[in-house]
């Protein structure tokens, strides 16, 4: 019997199988890092919107940022020799400012905002005098735009991950590829698309400093398999491995310590003390105390993206003005909409007047649910305080909440035949372009449906003295809208300083006739008058000298986004961005 034949093995398919499987780890490798470079210029943009208070704009700058100085990078990609290390030195690097970079730019903003007052303790100088212009405003000006440093530099290793592992790959192929960037591309674009993905679905709802740590971990990896698999042509081998395996403790570190540091940090950024942070799907949230001695109750600010939405001192000054003047010049006070206000402090003076039904309507569920429920979520000396302040308005029987953009919510309301007989708008200021279209006279003439002809409807409209242009254009946009009769009113609280609101009536009394009828307010309120409030309609001499000329914001414009922007810019100086 005949030897069975071995069948000979042929070298050229065993090379082929081999160059297939580095084919396909280099593309998949592409992949996962293009979705870690897009995650990287979310992280950063958001975190520099928190830090200048202009999340927009941060946003949009950082990602022009890193685009160009990805293009840089890919430049300086070709004086890279030995693309093989270069890419493993190159994952360090991105692995490391990737993980931190933000705790590097808080620590710089924390240091410059401290300081001044390291040198006022020193040489004992009083409160009004620390040192803050000059040299100090030129540090804090630098620190607090260091985001935009790191972008830069973040991006430029980035464009180099490209141009590198093209390299590789026709070194591999030992020739030139036809189409060897439009894989490389076609992995990229396809990555970006799933990192894109990852960080709405999953990173949005975790800690900063987590989902930067994760990301840089991806960076890591991919030094290490490039470490196993090519390891015959790297240099300085043990040092990487060294290096890489320091970093990765690094990261396991900051995954866990991270968040509690940077909150350690941003607490040189605030006035006061900060008692409690986290973050929404859509807002950073912060609270922060005052103590006032022993025998007072201590204060309590809210800040949304690092900008004061409510201060427990004087919050009720605002609300006031908010919602009584709605509903007092209202023929009834049965069906109220409120449309923002998820703290539930307007809320609270509404159920003051017994309506028999109250409608919010508030995108963010997370904060409603800490504000209706804040002993499950707060440290306890700060849930009460707040069950105190809103008095648990968000769990009343009479009131229906809606988890949804107002600007769609409405709509179902319209289609819902709903008449409401006071609307009062409690939104943030348009500092952000998703809120510019809740300012827009498309949205007003839609609210002008939902009121009821003898109601009226408050808008919160900004400070007319900080932002007197997107005041007056809030005020020329309801007009524009349909409302028979607009106005507007102003009065201070101190921690915003001047504030304004806007009124008006669909048909019948404009609203100041309807107050001068009244001989005091139905429901007492805790600070405002009604002498007070007819006085507030009075402003200052020539205040409405270009009040034609007001710009209307209309759906897309922008207009009073930008108009408010531009008095964001040339009104709150640097040390205030956190506090205004």
């Amino acid at each position: 019997m005949k030897n069975a034949q071995k069948p000979k093995v042929n070298k050229h398919q065993v090379l082929n199988k081999s160059f297939i499987w580095h084919d396909l780890l280099l593309i998949i490798t592409m992949a996962v890092l293009a979705g870690c470079g897009l995650i990287y210029e979310y992280l950063l943009s958001h975190y520099a919107g928190r830090v200048l208070g202009v999340m927009e704009s941060a946003i949009y700058t950082m990602i022009g940022l890193m685009i160009v100085s990805m293009g840089l990078g890919a430049f300086a990609a070709r004086k890279i020799t030995c693309a093989f290390n270069g890419f493993v030195w190159l994952e360090l690097i991105i692995a490391f400012l990737g993980t931190s970079s933000i705790l590097i730019i808080a620590s710089l903003i924390a240091a410059t905002q401290l300081l001044p007052q390291i040198i006022a303790d020193t040489f004992s100088l009083p409160p009004d005098a620390l040192p803050r212009g000059g040299f100090f405003k030129q540090i804090s000006y630098l620190a607090f735009n260091s985001p935009y440093f790191f972008g830069l530099l973040l991006g430029f290793f980035i464009g180099m991950e490209i141009p590198l592992i093209a390299k590789i790959r026709e070194q591999i192929h030992q020739k030139h590829l036809a189409n060897n960037l439009g894989t490389i591309y076609g992995a990229d674009y396809i990555g970006a698309g799933i990192g894109a993905a990852i960080w709405v679905l999953f990173l949005l709802t975790i800690d900063i400093s987590k989902a930067s740590a994760l990301t840089a971990a991806l960076n890591l990896i991919a030094g290490f398999i490039f470490i196993t698999c090519y390891w015959q042509k790297l240099h300085w081998r043990k040092l990487l491995v060294a290096f890489h395996g320091l970093l990765l403790i690094g990261i396991f570190f900051i995954y866990q310590q991270g968040n509690q540091w940077l909150m350690q940090l941003s607490n040189l950024l605030y006035l006061d003390n900060v008692v409690y942070t986290d973050k929404t799907r859509y807002q950073q949230l912060t609270f922060t105390e005052r103590q006032m001695g022993l025998e007072q109750q201590p204060i309590i600010n809210f800040y949304l993206n690092g900008r004061l939405q409510f201060s427990s001192s004087d919050e009720h000054i605002y609300h006031n003005y908010l919602v009584a003047p709605a509903l007092a010049g209202s023929a009834r006070q049965d069906n109220i909409l409120i449309i923002g206000g998820g703290d539930g402090l307007a809320l609270r003076d509404v159920l003051a007047w017994q309506p028999k039904h109250v409608t919010l309507i508030d995108l963010d569920q997370e904060l409603i649910e800490l504000f209706k429920q804040p002993s499950e979520t707060l440290p306890t000396s700060l849930a009460r305080k707040i069950t105190q302040l809103n008095q648990q308005s968000l769990s009343h029987p009479n009131v229906e909440l809606i988890y949804s953009d107002a600007f769609i919510a409405i709509d179902n309301l319209l289609k819902q035949q709903k008449s409401f007989d006071s609307i009062i708008v409690d939104l943030p200021d348009p500092s952000h372009p998703d809120l510019n279209k809740l300012y827009s006279v498309n949205f007003y003439a839609r609210l002008n449906q939902l009121l009821s002809g003898d109601g009226l409807i408050t808008i919160q409209s900004t400070s007319p003295y900080h932002a007197k242009t997107a005041f007056l254009s809030i005020g020329e946009t309801v007009r524009a809208a349909g409302f028979s009769d607009v106005q507007q009113y102003h009065d201070n609280v101190p921690s915003f300083g001047e504030w304004g609101w806007t009124i008006a009536s669909k048909r019948g009394l404009s609203p100041l006739a309807r107050f001068h009828t009244l001989d005091k307010f139905q429901v007492e309120q805790q600070w405002l008058t009604l002498p007070m409030l007819i006085g507030a309609f009075e402003f200052s001499q020539n205040f409405y000298s270009k009040q034609g000329k007001a710009a209307i914001n209309y759906l897309g414009s922008h207009t009073i986004y930008q108009l408010h922007q531009k008095a964001w810019r040339n009104q709150q100086g640097l040390e205030n961005a956190y506090t205004q």
